[in-house]
């Protein structure tokens, strides 16, 4: 899927004995950018197959990769077990956005809801970063995203940690997580690299005249 990137670092506000969030203070989100996330998160949740010659999905371990139904992006997801069975979904576009979406059905996390939440993973954290609330398939949950090198950070992480305030919302284990991100950019660059097909060419060319520019001119299309 398409989605629009969102950058937040909120130093002043960290947690006692957490680190400084790690993206850059300048790069503030506006809550419209991060709204606008939540139904391509919907999207990515409700995903339907990509067609048979596009990337095929596979299982890396306890991570599942696909590609978003646009084939502009791709996702690793995992269910985990527990109450309310959280779902862990991490999107990766070919322009390099990423977002994080995590649901659970017991949650009671209206859509559209404005959340502060804290991310700790064993390398990093995140605190008071801001996300959405969605709902989608039976389960509550929210949506945020991060800068470039979360995917990274996420590979690298033994687990993810989310609260709110004082509450723990999930603690959730990330192993294998490494062999999924490496698979989910291989997913990307697939789609990144891949030209574009004949039936967009030709279609492109029957619209677009040779010389738009010409006066009364010829109205002739490319071939």
């Amino acid at each position: 899927m398409s989605f629009r990137s969102f950058r937040y670092a909120h130093h002043a506000d960290r947690l006692p004995g957490q680190e400084r969030d790690v993206l850059p203070l300048r790069r503030r989100p506006r809550c419209r950018s991060m709204l606008s996330l939540v139904p391509l998160a919907v999207m990515l949740l409700v995903s339907a197959p990509v067609p048979a010659q596009g990337y095929a999905t596979r299982d890396v371990g306890r991570w599942t990769v696909s590609a978003s139904s646009d084939q502009q992006g791709c996702f690793l997801t995992r269910t985990f077990q527990g109450p309310g069975e959280t779902t862990l979904l991490l999107g990766l576009d070919v322009d390099g956005d990423n977002r994080l979406t995590i649901v659970n059905a017991n949650w009671s996390i209206r859509p559209q809801d404005k959340l502060r939440l804290n991310f700790r993973l064993s390398n990093a954290s995140f605190p008071r970063h801001f996300a959405v609330g969605i709902a989608a398939n039976d389960k509550k949950g929210f949506v945020t995203s991060f800068g470039a090198s979360f995917p990274a950070t996420f590979a690298a992480s033994k687990f993810l940690h989310v609260a709110r305030d004082d509450v723990p919302v999930e603690e959730l284990g990330l192993e294998g997580s490494g062999a999924a991100v490496t698979e989910l950019r291989k997913c990307v660059a697939f789609y990144r690299d891949a030209p574009a097909t004949a039936g967009s060419r030709a279609e492109h060319g029957s619209r677009i005249p040779l010389d738009p520019f010409a006066a009364g001119g010829s109205r002739r299309h490319k071939k």
